[in-house]
Parts: C-alpha cells; sequence; structure tokens
C-alpha cells in the first residue's frame, strides 16, 4: 500500500479530505500528519481520524540531522502531500522525495504565488484586481514557492459582490473535490 504523508499548518480540511478519501480506496493510506504549528486545528482532526501526528519545529524541519527526513522513511512514506503547509521544504527532503511532493495553491499560478501569498491574501489580491476568474492549481514542489511542475487547474467564477470569504467557499469546493482525486491519479506513475 502506498503510504502518503500529508503536512499541514492550519485548520485541516483539505489534510481530512485526503483521509477520507484515502480510506475508501485499497491501495493508498495517510500514514501520518506533519504539522509545524502546536495551535493549528489539524492536530485534533488527526486526532479525531486516528492518523499518527509528527509536531515538530523549523530546526526539526531544516538541521543537518534530518529528524523529519529519517521520520519519514522510517514511515516508509511514498509520497507528500501539502494541505495548507507554508512553509518552504529544505532541500534535502526535495532531494530525497524528487518528483514526490505535491502542494496545492489557492489561485491559478504563476498569478498571486510566492512567499506570504496564501489563503485569504491570495483571496483579496484577486478581488482587489477585479480578476473575473480564480482557481487551483496542483503542482509539484521545487526549491522554489508556488514554482514546480503543474499537475491540475480548475477554475471558479469571481462575481462583483465576491468578498475574500465567499471565494475562499468557492475554492474550498474546487480543493476538496479535485484534490484528492489528482494526487490517486499521480500516484499510478509512482515506483513504491
Amino acid at each position: 500500500m502506498i503510504q502518503i504523508a500529508v503536512f499541514a499548518s492550519g485548520n485541516g480540511s483539505n489534510a481530512q479530505r485526503l483521509a477520507e478519501y484515502f480510506a475508501q480506496t485499497n491501495h493508498a493510506t495517510v500514514a501520518a500528519i506533519y504539522c509545524n504549528n502546536p495551535k493549528a486545528f489539524v492536530i485534533q482532526r488527526a486526532e479525531s481520524l486516528n492518523i499518527p501526528l509528527v509536531l515538530f519545529n523549523r530546526e526539526q524541519l531544516c538541521n543537518d540531522d534530518n529528524f523529519i527526513l529519517n521520520d519519514l522513511k522510517s514511515r516508509n512514506i511514498h509520497l507528500i502531500v501539502l494541505a495548507g503547509f507554508l512553509w518552504l521544504m529544505p532541500q534535502s527532503i526535495i532531494k530525497a522525495y524528487h518528483a514526490r511532493i505535491i502542494n496545492i495553491h489557492p489561485a491559478l499560478l504563476p498569478l498571486y504565488g510566492g512567499k506570504g501569498m496564501y489563503g485569504s491574501k491570495v483571496h483579496e489580491s484577486v478581488i482587489a484586481n477585479s480578476d473575473k476568474q480564480s482557481g487551483i492549481t496542483i503542482h509539484l514542489v521545487d526549491e522554489v514557492y508556488d514554482n514546480g511542475e503543474v499537475l491540475f487547474q480548475a477554475t471558479c467564477p469571481v462575481t462583483p459582490d465576491d468578498t475574500p470569504e465567499s471565494l475562499a467557499v468557492k475554492i474550498h469546493k474546487l480543493e476538496y473535490k479535485y484534490y484528492p482525486e489528482v494526487v490517486d491519479d499521480y500516484l499510478s506513475g509512482i515506483n513504491t
């Protein structure tokens, strides 16, 4: 069975959706949730889903003794999926999991990407620029924020009466629908 690690920094709704989706399959599972924020609600989600949680700090992610990388290997993780994880992955993990780290971004990259562009900041920018559409981008992770190969994009309209909050609802619907499916499709090309 393919072992998936989900990294999250916040609420964890996408992490939960991924875990529930793969719990219904017989070829992959969310084996662990990794979180860098001790106050994140994803911690409660991991507990309620009975999924092991690894809580870590920046030192443990980026240090030379590769605490997180060693933990991933000890769990026989095949794929890393970022679900609202706000830190840049260190080079050691990107190298060890080349083309096996997937991220979702709440905009149509290359628009509104890069460091500091996440969540409501993205939606506020889309609305401030009077864009007629927004959407999601699912992409591979490399050494630069929101820069890796695009695997999938889906769009939704932005109407004149949209607020950052109403746009967030539209974006979440796209995320919940497509993220697990795109990750699942990608798994077919992974050598375990």
